[in-house]
């Protein structure tokens, strides 16, 4: 019996530092809000969505991301989406690689040679990613959702969030499939359901503190590969823009107010 005692006395202390945890963060989180760094990469990517870039030398300013030839209003939020010309349904970042082609003329081993960046030298993707999301803030997410390849890349999405892989046997719901799990401090949300998806999709792109860093849902993707002990995926593959799709879609109807801010 006093072990039991002792044992629930732990257990409750553990989740009161927990809990004394997620809202220290939480308060962090909010005092760095104003006058995020992440407005540092806003400026940086519309300045490259202006630059003429590549053998054609034009910019990326009639580059079309759902709404429009260069209408950003609205564009980040309503991504993924099927685009009729590439016959496929893209994200952010699938979509500037179309365009960096296609406009530019640019080939994709030039174009991705450097889609990940580091603090002190984000990468194209990273600053124009702050860019074009910022001019979603007040925007409903609602991606799309009816066309067929639209509703395919949200199942797949699914189907691969709860699917086991590598040496480790790992899937995303090993981390975010049950309520209370954390790493370190981290809190680990449960994204398959609404009410968790919608605050984190909301702050994507987001600057991380820890790093100094303008990161991306794809890189956010490769990242949790990499630590699952798989092969990483491809940049902009069909895996990653499915995966971004399902937790978007789970997302829906949240109002976007990034780039946001992680620890």
């Amino acid at each position: 019996m006093r072990l039991a005692a002792f044992a629930a006395l732990a257990a409750c202390a553990a989740l009161a530092q927990a809990q004394d945890s997620a809202r220290e963060i939480q308060r962090y989180r909010q005092m760095i809000a104003e006058g995020s760094p992440a407005e540092l990469f806003e400026v940086e990517g519309e300045a490259l969505w202006k630059k003429p870039e590549g053998p054609k030398k034009v910019s990326l300013e009639r580059c079309d991301l759902g709404e429009g030839p260069g209408v950003l209003k609205g564009a980040y939020a309503h991504l993924p989406r099927y685009f009729k010309d590439a016959d496929s349904v893209m994200d952010l970042e699938t979509r500037l690689l179309h365009c960096m082609t296609t406009l530019q003329g640019r080939s994709r081993e030039e174009a991705t040679r450097r889609v990940f960046g580091s603090a002190d030298r984000p990468s194209e993707f990273e600053s124009l990613s702050a860019y074009i999301a910022a001019q979603s803030r007040g925007v409903r997410i609602a991606p799309g959702m009816s066309h067929p390849k639209e509703k395919a890349s949200y199942e797949l999405g699914r189907a691969l969030y709860f699917h086991r892989v590598g040496a480790w046997d790992f899937s995303c719901a090993s981390c975010h499939g049950d309520e209370g799990k954390r790493i370190r401090m981290q809190e680990l949300p449960v994204l398959y359901k609404p009410e968790a998806a919608r605050p984190v999709i909301a702050t994507w792109p987001a600057y991380r503190v820890s790093t100094s860093q303008l990161v991306t849902l794809q890189w956010r993707m490769n990242d949790c590969y990499r630590q699952m002990r798989t092969p990483e995926p491809t940049f902009a593959s069909e895996t990653t823009v499915a995966l971004i799709h399902f937790l978007t879609a789970t997302a829906r109807g949240e109002t976007y107010h990034g780039p946001g801010n992680k620890r």
